[in-house]
């Protein structure tokens, strides 16, 4: 069966999905975007962005029991690819030892007009 994990520490959905659903250990996370749970703000900035979902990821997982090192997939969604470096920067610095598998690619617009979502599959172990 499946469980819904919610925390209050990273930002409500805005539509009718889960922040993420634990099934058979694993844990699939709703794309976040870089909203402070606190403000309802988004940072400026792609770097400050992608620092702010990775700490909506950190929260959901931490309900879950779990760590970014529990990440097994991730998938970044930008707004546009010329973002994509300057992501990766502070991508690369959430991860100790082996990255997980990911994919990345521009879509047309995000949500709220962020320039950054990312979603995470991560198993317990």
């Amino acid at each position: 069966m499946k469980q819904v994990i919610a925390t209050t520490a990273a930002p409500e959905a805005i539509g009718p999905y889960s922040q993420a659903i634990e099934a058979a250990g694993m844990i699939f996370l709703s794309g976040q975007l870089p909203i402070d749970p606190a403000t309802g703000t988004m940072p400026e900035g792609i770097q400050a962005q992608t620092r702010q979902s990775f700490e909506n990821i950190k929260a959901i997982l931490a309900e879950a029991g779990c760590t970014v090192d529990h990440i097994v997939k991730t998938t970044v969604f930008l707004a546009d690819m010329s973002l994509f470096g300057a992501m990766n920067e502070v991508y690369a610095q959430q991860f100790n030892g082996a990255f997980p598998a990911r994919s990345a690619f521009a879509v047309k617009e995000l949500p709220k007009q962020a320039l950054v979502e990312i979603e995470v599959i991560a198993v317990k172990a």
